[in-house]
């Protein structure tokens, strides 16, 4: 059979692979690359377009993401089956692509509808929270956050909710090292962001993760916004929840009093997260939130790409838009954190993508690093960050993270994001209070048959519907709504009081 309409997407000249936009036929001429397809090509998945030799790269967005591992034939299905990761060396170039930024005139410059915390912080949402030093307060932190559900809070417009933010950790675990200081730094980042009018924080009393340690190391005064409190001191797990709900009820009417009201883009700090990918997620989805990304740096807003292992393979194409060579060598320091961490524990970088990815279409964490890096637009790297480390430059910056979706964005939010764009092809279901999360399909076919989970479909790019710079605008407005107070999909589906998961690193004693 033949094709007269176009059933492959070519990335690049370059490239001697395109990927199937529908499942092709075996036996089907694909006349745009003058080729018979030899087998089947399952949708989202990659086509040789001439002959590979064995040992020879593999080449998509003009970047190697894989070499061959027996000889490939022009029409053959290109995939797990003959590919491999190698090590092959990769030019950073420090810094060489840096150029400055065009930002938009101030008075063209994007508003929306934030609230302005007495200190000068701006928020996109008005929560309480009550937050948990240890898991032994998990369950006390819940029946308090439990009281304010259904119609508890109606007397209460301007207030969200209140949610209980449990965790794995607190105890069994050393009291320093970089566990015990990412633990700090996330606890710590939640407790300072925008997105709480008030915070309680609930700990058992005897655990290694102290409340009183964790008040005198970071400062922490308590006052009208903020409480402490542990259950042995209180009287056990109902008498601190009965005190835990009657601290919350005196803080409701001043949380209450919250109003928006228009402020510049420049206060937002967007988190950008990629899960469940497909094959399209680095031809649509990714590439157009880039051009959102694009959008809010210029509008003096500060976008965050994180998931360090997702990155890995792309890190050369970021150090060369790095500010500062110092900015690109901070990034390239925490790629070699991850070699050695992994390696320490019987990994390596190459244990991605995972199941779902590769039969999305992804072959290696190569080809996936570079459609992930796609979310971080084309603007100079300005800084690198630690991770739940506060992000304080305004512009595009990264945060080291692991590539599990909760913990990468846990650590975002803690380091102040106010907002979350989340890619997915595969259809992953997620989001984050206090912070909500936008989500973006990469195709139509899954938007359609997950409706009620996605808010964007970015497969209109795949169709020929729309430009990526075409969705690109229209993130960029959708994000501005959100941040307004327009509700995500999955703030309406109730998401986001289960998904804070601290990284966890270190023995468990």
């Amino acid at each position: 059979m033949s094709s007269d309409t176009a059933v492959t997407i070519r990335l690049h000249d370059a490239d001697n692979v395109v990927t199937a936009k529908e499942t092709i036929p075996t036996s089907t001429n694909i006349a745009s690359e003058g080729l018979t397809t030899a087998m089947e090509i399952p949708v989202g998945h990659k086509v040789a377009t001439e002959a590979i030799a064995a040992g020879k790269p593999i080449r998509k967005y003009d970047q190697i993401i894989g070499f061959a591992t027996e000889a490939i034939h022009p029409g053959t299905h290109v995939h797990t089956h003959n590919v491999e990761m190698k090590t092959f060396d990769r030019d950073y170039k420090f810094s060489e692509d840096a150029k400055p930024t065009h930002y938009v005139p101030d008075a063209q410059k994007a508003t929306f509808q934030g609230i302005k915390r007495p200190d000068g912080r701006v928020a996109t949402r008005n929560y309480l929270g009550i937050l948990t030093s240890v898991n032994c307060s998990a369950t006390a932190a819940r029946y308090i956050a439990d009281a304010f559900s259904g119609d508890a809070l109606a007397d209460y417009p301007n207030v969200d909710g209140v949610v209980a933010y449990t965790h794995g950790t607190g105890c069994g675990m050393a009291d320093s090292g970089l566990g015990w200081e990412l633990l700090q730094a996330t606890i710590d980042g939640y407790k300072r962001h925008p997105n709480f009018a008030s915070l309680l924080m609930v700990g058992l009393g005897c655990e290694v993760n102290q409340v009183a340690g964790m008040l005198e190391r970071h400062g922490w005064t308590q006052d009208g916004t903020f409480q402490a409190m542990t259950i042995q001191d209180t009287g056990g797990t109902m008498a601190t929840v009965r005190e835990g709900v009657a601290r919350i009820k005196e803080m409701l009417p001043e949380a209450n009093k919250a109003v928006r009201e228009a402020l510049p883009a420049s206060h937002l700090k967007l988190g950008l997260e990629c899960g469940g990918s497909d094959a399209y997620s680095g031809i649509s989805a990714n590439p157009s939130l880039g051009a959102a990304t694009d959008l809010l740096v210029r509008h003096g807003g500060t976008a965050i790409l994180a998931e360090t292992p997702e990155i890995y393979g792309a890190e050369h194409l970021l150090t060369r838009r790095a500010e500062t060579r110092e900015v690109g060598e901070k990034l390239i320091g925490f790629i070699k954190w991850w070699e050695d961490y992994t390696e320490k524990n019987g990994a390596e970088m190459n244990n991605n993508p995972s199941p779902g990815n590769k039969a999305g279409g992804l072959t290696t964490i190569l080809e996936k690093s570079l459609g992930a890096a796609a979310k971080g637009g084309t603007t100079n790297l300005v800084d690198v960050y630690q991770y739940a480390e506060e992000v304080t430059a305004r512009g595009f910056t990264f945060m080291n993270t692991p590539g599990y979706d909760v913990t990468s964005v846990t650590g975002m939010v803690a380091g102040g994001a106010n907002m979350v764009c989340f890619t997915t092809g595969r259809g992953s279901v997620f989001g984050c209070k206090p912070v909500p999360s936008i989500k973006l399909a990469t195709n139509r076919a899954m938007y359609e048959h997950m409706s009620e989970d996605m808010d964007i479909n970015c497969g209109l790019v795949i169709d020929g519907e729309a430009t990526v710079q075409e969705m690109g605008q229209k993130i960029f407005d959708v994000i501005l709504r959100i941040a307004s107070g327009e509700q995500t999909k999955s703030e309406a589906l109730g998401f986001g009081g289960d998904e804070f998961v601290p990284w966890q690193i270190g023995a468990v004693m």
